[in-house]
């Protein structure tokens, strides 16, 4: 077991960060692409230029997301701290696994809405996918916290400095 993540393994984590973080906060062009798109109109230049931001950033996250769980399964991931319950062990580990899925699902199943005119796909997209992906990323976020301030554990820095 390695002691900490990797510099290219951090960098992949944060830059995916703020890309995922970008296609939850700026939805507009997107939506109002889809509300045409499915609603039999013509989308203008602009719009679709716009909406294109966002399908080319999710695109990204999918090929960066093969990157990282390369990375992952070659250099592997520092083990869980002791002080961490057993039970919250088990809780971290199924939510950076959903974590990946959703990272592999979200953009295909925008993939599917966006370019091939999926409705379902669509309805999962900014439905349910999207509101677990927000719960994953309030529990992570809430998880280091604890981590850095109730059990004072080095997991922050493991993704940060990687000391």
């Amino acid at each position: 077991m390695v002691p900490y993540f990797s510099m290219p393994q951090r960098i992949l984590h944060w830059l995916m960060a703020a890309l995922i973080l970008f296609n939850l906060l700026f939805t507009d062009a997107m939506e109002t692409a889809g509300r045409l798109m499915f609603g039999g109109q013509t989308l203008t230049p602009e719009q679709v230029s716009a909406a294109n931001i966002h399908a080319y950033v999710g695109i990204t996250v999918l090929l960066l997301a093969v990157v990282r769980l390369c990375l992952r399964f070659v250099q592997g991931a520092p083990p869980e701290p002791e002080q961490e319950p057993p039970f919250l062990r088990v809780v971290a580990r199924i939510s950076h696994w959903a974590f990946y899925a959703l990272f592999f699902v979200m953009p295909f199943a925008g993939i599917g809405a966006y370019y091939f005119g999926n409705k379902t796909a669509a309805f999962a997209h900014a439905g349910p996918l999207k509101l677990l992906m927000w719960a994953l990323i309030v529990a992570h976020i809430a998880g280091a916290l604890v981590h850095q301030f109730y059990w004072k554990t080095d997991v922050l820095k493991r993704m940060t400095s990687g000391r």
